[in-house]
C-alpha cells in the first residue's frame, strides 16, 4: 500500500471511530453550527475566531446565533466536545480544518478575500501531514485551487494529495429557516483530487442528516454556489421589476404572483420587497461577475438584476413620498414609523438589510423616523446609531403619519396595526390575512 493511501485511510479510520479532532475556523452564522453539529456527532471539536467576546461565550456555554439551541451548545461544552479559543497553533492537532470566515464585497463591489487569505496563512503554519482542509466561504470558482492551494503548500512544505487534502464545500446556511439547518441541509463537496472528496464527504456524511453530492472539482463546487444564489439574486429582481410594473398598471403584484404559482410545473414563485439583504444573495453574483472580467465577458443578465434590486430601496422612499402627498404631506417632516429592520422575518440579523438603506432615505429627505424590530433592540449603520421604540402601542401608530413595513415578522400583531396607523405602505405583504383593507396601501 502507497504512503499516500496509508494517509488517506488512517484519516478515514479517524473519522469513521471518531477520533478526529475537528477546527473550526471563524464561529459566526455559519462555522458555529457546523462545529455544533461536529460536536454533537462526536468529534472533539475547536472553534477559532479572531473575536475574543465570541471564544468567551462559547467556552461559557452561552450562544449568540439563532439557528444554534442554547441547551446544546451548554452541554457540549460541558462535555469537554466543544470549546473556542483565538490561538491558531490548534490546528498542529487538527485532522479535519473548516474555513468559514466571511467573504464581504470592498467599496468597489468587488471580492474582499482577505480573512480566507489570512486564515489559511496561519493554518498553513500549523498544518500536520494526513489532515484535510476545506473551505466553506462562498467565494468565487477557482479560490481553492489558486489562492488556498500555493499558500498551504509554500507554508507548510507539504504536497497536497500527498502529505494533506483540500476540498471545497460550501455553507448553504439560511437563517431563521425552520425546515432546514446545517444537519440536514444536503451538502455539495469538490475536492483535489478523488481522494480530497472521498475523505470531505465521508466526514460530512458522519455529520449530517442530508445527502452528501460529490462533484468533479472544487471549481465545480464553487461555481454551483454562484449559481445558487444568482438563481435567487435574478428572479427576485424579476419579481421586484413586475412590482413596479404592475404598480404603474394599477395591478396587484402579489395576486399576479399568486395567480402563477397555481402552475404546477414551470414556475416558482418569487416575491417583490424593499430589496436584497443577507450574507449570500445580495453579495453572490459580483464574485462571479468579478471572476469572468478574466475571460473578457461581461454579465449583462446578473448586473441588470443587481441594479434592480440595488435601487428597491429609493423606489420604496419615492413610493412612499407618493402615498404621503395624498395627504398633502411631504417626506421633509414628516413621522415615519418603519415595522422590522431585519433582512429576513423572525431573525435578527441586520446584514445588509434594505430596511437600513430606506430608513436613511427616509432621513436624507427630513423625514423624523424611528423603528420598531422586536428582534433588533439598536443597530449602527454608517457610524450612525439607532434605538427600536420599546412597544409597538397605540400612541406610536397613530403618532405616525405613515407606517412602513420593511420586515414580515411574524409575532407583530397586524390587526392591531391596521386599526390603530393613518396609512400604511406594505412592501411585504405582511398585512395579507387583514380583512380592513382601506388604509394599506402593498408595494
Amino acid at each position: 500500500m502507497s504512503n499516500k493511501n496509508k494517509m488517506k485511510n488512517n484519516l478515514l479510520e479517524k473519522i469513521n471511530n471518531k477520533s478526529a479532532m475537528v477546527a473550526v475556523i471563524g464561529l459566526g452564522y455559519v462555522g458555529l453550527p457546523l462545529a455544533v453539529e461536529k460536536a454533537k456527532a462526536g468529534y472533539r471539536t475547536i472553534g477559532f475566531d479572531i473575536q475574543e467576546s465570541k471564544v468567551k461565550m462559547v467556552n461559557e456555554g452561552h450562544n449568540y446565533i439563532g439557528d444554534v439551541v442554547d441547551a446544546e451548545l451548554e452541554d457540549l461544552v460541558k462535555k469537554g466536545l466543544l470549546s473556542a479559543t483565538t490561538d491558531f497553533s490548534i490546528v498542529e492537532d487538527a485532522d479535519f480544518i473548516a474555513i468559514c470566515v466571511p467573504t464581504p464585497l470592498d467599496q468597489y463591489q468587488q471580492p474582499d478575500i482577505s480573512y480566507v487569505k489570512s486564515s489559511t496563512i496561519e493554518i498553513s503554519k500549523h498544518l500536520k501531514r494526513g489532515s484535510i482542509v476545506v473551505l466553506e466561504s462562498t467565494t468565487y470558482p477557482g479560490t481553492t485551487e489558486e489562492l488556498i492551494l500555493p499558500i498551504l503548500e509554500e507554508g507548510s512544505g507539504l504536497k497536497c494529495g500527498k502529505d494533506f487534502f483540500l476540498a471545497y464545500s460550501p455553507e448553504r446556511v439560511d437563517p431563521g429557516n425552520k425546515l432546514y439547518k446545517t444537519k440536514n441541509t444536503p451538502k455539495v463537496v469538490g475536492g483535489l483530487g478523488k481522494d480530497s472528496t472521498e475523505v470531505a464527504a465521508v466526514m460530512y456524511r458522519s455529520v449530517l442528516d442530508g445527502c452528501v453530492h460529490e462533484v468533479s472539482s472544487p471549481k465545480v463546487a464553487e461555481m454551483e454556489k454562484l449559481l445558487e444564489n444568482t438563481y435567487r439574486n435574478i428572479n427576485i429582481g424579476l419579481a421586484n421589476e413586475m412590482a413596479i410594473i404592475c404598480e404603474k398598471m394599477g395591478i396587484s403584484v402579489w395576486e399576479v404572483i399568486d395567480a402563477a404559482k397555481t402552475k404546477p410545473y414551470g414556475f416558482q414563485a418569487f416575491y417583490p420587497g424593499p430589496g436584497l439583504g443577507g450574507h449570500c444573495i445580495p453579495l453572490d453574483p459580483y464574485y462571479l461577475a468579478w471572476k469572468v472580467r478574466e475571460y473578457d465577458y461581461h454579465t449583462k443578465l446578473i448586473e441588470t438584476s443587481g441594479i434592480i434590486n440595488d435601487n428597491m430601496p429609493y423606489y420604496v422612499v419615492e413610493r412612499a413620498s407618493k402615498i404621503l402627498n395624498r395627504f398633502k404631506k411631504s417626506l421633509n417632516g414628516s413621522k415615519i414609523l418603519v415595522l422590522g429592520v431585519a433582512y429576513k422575518q423572525d431573525i435578527d440579523d441586520i446584514r445588509h438589510s434594505p430596511a437600513l438603506k430606506v430608513i436613511e432615505g427616509f432621513e436624507k429627505e427630513g423625514s423624523i423616523v424611528k423603528y420598531y424590530d422586536p428582534y433588533v433592540e439598536s443597530y449602527n449603520y454608517k457610524g450612525k446609531s439607532k434605538e427600536s421604540i420599546k412597544e409597538l402601542s397605540k400612541e406610536a401608530l397613530k403618532n405616525a403619519d405613515l407606517v412602513v413595513i420593511t420586515t414580515a415578522h411574524t409575532s407583530i400583531d397586524y390587526d392591531f396595526v391596521q386599526v390603530n396607523s393613518k396609512f400604511i405602505f406594505d412592501t411585504k405583504n405582511a398585512m395579507k390575512e387583514v380583512e380592513n383593507r382601506e388604509n394599506i396601501e402593498l408595494l
